[in-house]
Order: C-alpha cells, then sequence, then structure tokens
C-alpha cells in the first residue's frame, strides 16, 4: 500500500519528520538552513531529499523537482506540509502582522502551502502566540490561509508533549489547516497526563475523566536503564561506547526497539543495540559538582539555575538556547537525578521521546540545541495520526529496513558541513561555546 507523503519545512534534525514517519508518512523532503542540522537529518534519514536553504529562498517549483532526484514522482499530490516557522508576532507601527520582517519565515511557510497544495497543513510555534497581541498573528495567519483556499481547525490549540506518552512538560501552540472541500482533522485526544503534576483546577477535563488517563512515562522511565557515562573513561574522548543497559521500563524498552510497539508505523533502522550513543561526558567542576548534590530532585540549583530532574515526575522543557545574535546561551541541559552531573546527549534525546537508533552530532554543541529545538516524535506521531486519520488511510508497518547514512555526516563542523551542501559556514549565527 503507497504511504501519504510529507514535506518538513523548517525541519531541523528531524523530530517531526520521525514521528510523522510514526504515523504512516513517508516525508520525502525536508528544508532546513543549518547545514548540521542538514547533516544529522540526512544521516537518519537518508531516503528523504533534504534541501540546504532558507525557506524565504525556496519555491515549491525545486521543492518538486528535488522529490524527482530522489525517484518520487515530480508531479505527486502532497498529503501533508509541516513545520514550525520562528516568528515574534509583534507588528510594526500601522502594519499587518504577516508583513513584519520578524515574521517573513511564517509568511514563506504559507506561500509554500500555497505553491504546493498540499491536502493538509501543520503549523507549530510556542505557545505565547496564542496569548494576547501575538494573536493578531494568528488571525492574520488564519485568513491568509481562506484567502489561499484552506480552513483552519478553531479554535487552536496547545498541547503538551507530556499528554502525548512524553516524559516532558513541553507546551506548543498548532495549527491543523485543511484544503476547501477536505474534512477538517481533529486534535489528537490526550492519551496521558503529566506524571508526578497535580492537574489544574482550570483544566478542561473534569478530575473524574483525568483520573481515567494513565500518566506519562516518568524521568526513570526514560533514563533509568541508562548506566552513568562517568563510569566509562572512553567517553571524555568519544560519544560512543560499548555498554550494557540496564532492565528497561515499558518506555524505554519502545525506544531500545521499536519494532514491537503497536501504532509505531516507522521503518526500523539498523544499528548496534549494544552501543551506548551520543552520551560525551561533560567535565564539571569540583564546585559545580557539590553543588548539584545539595540540589534536591525537582529543584533549580540557585548558581547556574540548571533544573535537577525529578525521577517520579516529567522532564522540564528541555530549550535550544540562542545564537550570538541574541545572547549566546548555550541550551542548559538538566541535571540528573542521580549522579551529579547534566544529563547526556542520549538521556536528553530519551526524555524527548527519540528512539536510541536515533544519532545526533558527536559534540554537545549541536546536539543539545537540535533536541531543544524539535517537536518530540510522539507529539509528531499523534498530530501525524490526525492527518492519517481526516485523509481516511489505514497506516500499515512497513517490512523494509533503512540503512542510516555515513557516520562521517555527524562528525562534520559548520565549515565542512556547509561545504557539502554548498552553503556558505556563515549562514547560522552561531553561539559562543560557554562551559
Amino acid at each position: 500500500m503507497t504511504r501519504p507523503i510529507a514535506v518538513d519545512i523548517f525541519a531541523g534534525a528531524g523530530g517531526l519528520s520521525l514521528g510523522l514517519e510514526q504515523a504512516g508518512f513517508d516525508v520525502v523532503a525536508a528544508i532546513e538552513v543549518d547545514p548540521v542540522h542538514c547533516a544529522v537529518h540526512e544521516f537518519n534519514f537518508p531516503d528523504c531529499a533534504v534541501i540546504c536553504r532558507s525557506a524565504a529562498d525556496v519555491t515549491g517549483a525545486e521543492i518538486r523537482a528535488a522529490l524527482a532526484e530522489q525517484g518520487n514522482d515530480r508531479d505527486a499530490e502532497i498529503d501533508l506540509v509541516c513545520g514550525g516557522p520562528p516568528c515574534q508576532g509583534f507588528s510594526l507601527m500601522g502594519k499587518r502582522v504577516l508583513d513584519d520582517p520578524r515574521n517573513a519565515l511564517a509568511s514563506h511557510f504559507l506561500r509554500l502551502v500555497r505553491e504546493l497544495q498540499p491536502k493538509y497543513f501543520v503549523m507549530e510555534n510556542v505557545k505565547g502566540m496564542a496569548i494576547g497581541k501575538h494573536r493578531q498573528f494568528l488571525r492574520e495567519a488564519i485568513e491568509a490561509c481562506a484567502a489561499m483556499g484552506y480552513r483552519v481547525v478553531e479554535p487552536y490549540q496547545v498541547l503538551n508533549a507530556a499528554c502525548y506518552g512524553v516524559p516532558q512538560h513541553r507546551e506548543r501552540l498548532f495549527l491543523l489547516g485543511a484544503r476547501e472541500g477536505l474534512p477538517l482533522p481533529n486534535y489528537p485526544e490526550p492519551i496521558s497526563q503529566p506524571a508526578g503534576r497535580k492537574p489544574k483546577k482550570s483544566a478542561a477535563k473534569s478530575k473524574k475523566s483525568a483520573a481515567k488517563t494513565p500518566n506519562s512515562p516518568t524521568v526513570r522511565d526514560a533514563i533509568g536503564d541508562i548506566p552513568d557515562a562517568d563510569k566509562f573513561r572512553g567517553l571524555l574522548d568519544r560519544d560512543a561506547i560499548a555498554a550494557e543497559l540496564g532492565a528497561p521500563s515499558d518506555y524505554a524498552r519502545t525506544l531500545r526497539d521499536p519494532s514491537g510497539e503497536p501504532g509505531n508505523f516507522a521503518y526500523m533502522r539498523h544499528f548496534d543495540p549494544g552501543l551506548l550513543t551520543d552520551s560525551l561526558r561533560t567535565n564539571h567542576s569540583a564546585k559545580s559538582i557539590a553543588r548539584f548534590k545539595k540540589t534536591e530532585p525537582g529543584h533549580k540549583e540557585p548558581v547556574s539555575r540548571f533544573h535537577k530532574l525529578d525521577p517520579d515526575g516529567v522532564s522540564n522543557t528541555l530549550r535550544a538556547g540562542t545564537p550570538s545574535t541574541r545572547g549566546a546561551f548555550t541550551s542548559p541541559r538538566p541535571i540528573h537525578y542521580g549522579p551529579p552531573r547534566c544529563i547526556t546527549i542520549r538521556e536528553a534525546a530519551r526524555l524527548h521521546s527519540y528512539p536510541d537508533w536515533f544519532r545526533f552530532p558527536t559534540t554537545k554543541w549541536h546536539g543539545g540545541p537540535q533536541i531543544g529545538n524539535s517537536v518530540p516524535p510522539r507529539l509528531g506521531r499523534a498530530l501525524g495520526g490526525a492527518i492519517v486519520e481526516a485523509l481516511g488511510v489505514t497506516p500499515s508497518r512497513p517490512t523494509r529496513a533503512i540503512v542510516p547514512g555515513d557516520k562521517a555526516l555527524l562528525t562534520l563542523t559548520m565549515t565542512h558541513a556547509a561545504a557539502r551542501y554548498g552553503v556558505s559556514p556563515d549562514v547560522v549565527p552561531q553561539r559562543d561555546r560557554v562551559k
């Protein structure tokens, strides 16, 4: 059976791409401006056409040409276009929000929807876009969609990843749109409630119905089976080592071996399950280690302001940090609830619902922001499932397994990655490497 096809704009490392694949889509093209992100996406999704350019500089015709180069039908009807265009929401005095240069990428996302004419689209943004004067942007976006021949599901919703089986509190706004004449999708129903958190009194669901919703996986469920990276001297100068993992929780088991997970329609990947990957150690000072030890789980360490994970709750929101143009703040990885150190990239990936076969760059500088910038795959799967249902498609599990790309893709510096894709290494403002 032919799987529906999707195009991922602002794809990053591929969290949403993976979630859509798990829902039953073939993601046939990914547009991403950062060449290091492109290299990681190419490694994990070798059958997907990667276009390393800003969405502002790409046309629908060029995306279709890239599909043809990958052996796909250039004129095939695209089922879904998705992406999270960065925008600030505020308008310049006397101008529409969509005309504000700071929101240009959102306008280009809508332009690509218009040019590609998919059956459906999903647009993601921070939850703050649904508050106060930021809502003007959403009103204008919905009006623009109507002018293009697309209806948007209203009221729009902010979804928490912890309500979709992810052990992390992460709220994001999603707009779901359908081409005129097609049925509107429904927002996915929550399948869990955040572990360790009391439901808000203002929650739409009653306490009775909330009690019937199982708790999300906990932090311990996510990373409790991963051996302490500090026990492996070899992880001081490399990010992977042979290691025996502990007894997994049900959640961890599905990330170690997704092949038997119900509702997961992704292609299987060839990988070595005996290799602990993305686990390069961090050298903390003795003073930092002492402060980390004193901090109680679920609280912030007072000097660094890093959050110490509560093993029986969900993680705080994993963030990406900021580029040099906005302060050069590195992404603050939380403190492990056990060993007095920040979590590894693999542990962060587990908290984000990435399976163990998914690889990140061999340095922490890129892996942390890639995770923090991405849609958790399980949340992406829930959204993709809603679109699959609207399409009237019955998803099936592929029998073919994918061999990931060349491991050298994971070691590329910005300079080398830029050269690979023929772009300037200055295309993305870089963070200062501040420990």
